[in-house]
C-alpha cells in the first residue's frame, strides 16, 4: 500500500465526500430543504462518514482509526436508511434512490475492507513509531 500522508489521499474519504455532495444537492434542490429534521439527519450522517475518517486519521493510531472507521461505516448505513425515508416522503425518484443506496453499500464495503486490512497489518500508526 502506498504511503498515505493525508486523509484527503484516502479513497474511502474521497468517495464519502462525493456521496455527501450528492446528499447536499438533494437537500438544496428538493422540497427537502423545508423538512428541517430529515434534512438535518441526512446531512449529519453523510457528514459523519467523512468526518470520522478524517478525525481519526489525524490521531495517527491504528486501533483508534479502526474504531472511527467502524463509526463511519455505521453512518454510511444510517445515510442509506435515511435515503429510503427521503424516497418515502417523495423527495427523490426511484432511480436516484437506487444510485445513492448503491454508493452507500459500496462505501460500506470499502470501509470494511480497509478495517480488515488494518486488522491484518503490523502498522500501529505514526504516533507509535519508535516505541515497542
Amino acid at each position: 500500500m502506498a504511503s498515505i500522508k493525508r486523509f484527503e489521499d484516502l479513497q474511502i474519504w474521497l468517495d464519502a465526500r462525493i456521496l455527501e455532495q450528492d446528499i447536499i444537492r438533494i437537500v438544496k434542490s428538493k422540497e427537502l430543504k423545508n423538512n428541517f429534521k430529515l434534512r438535518a439527519q441526512i446531512t449529519s450522517s453523510a457528514g459523519s462518514i467523512i468526518d470520522n475518517i478524517a478525525e481519526d486519521f489525524e490521531r495517527n493510531g491504528n486501533l483508534e482509526f479502526r474504531q472511527f472507521l467502524s463509526i463511519a461505516k455505521g453512518s454510511a448505513g444510517e445515510t442509506r436508511s435515511q435515503l429510503y425515508r427521503v424516497y418515502d416522503w417523495g423527495y427523490i425518484e426511484q432511480n436516484l434512490l437506487d444510485d445513492l443506496t448503491l454508493k452507500c453499500e459500496q462505501l460500506s464495503k470499502q470501509i470494511a475492507g480497509f478495517i480488515n486490512y488494518l486488522n491484518k497489518t503490523e502498522l500501529k500508526g505514526s504516533k507509535f513509531q519508535g516505541k515497542s
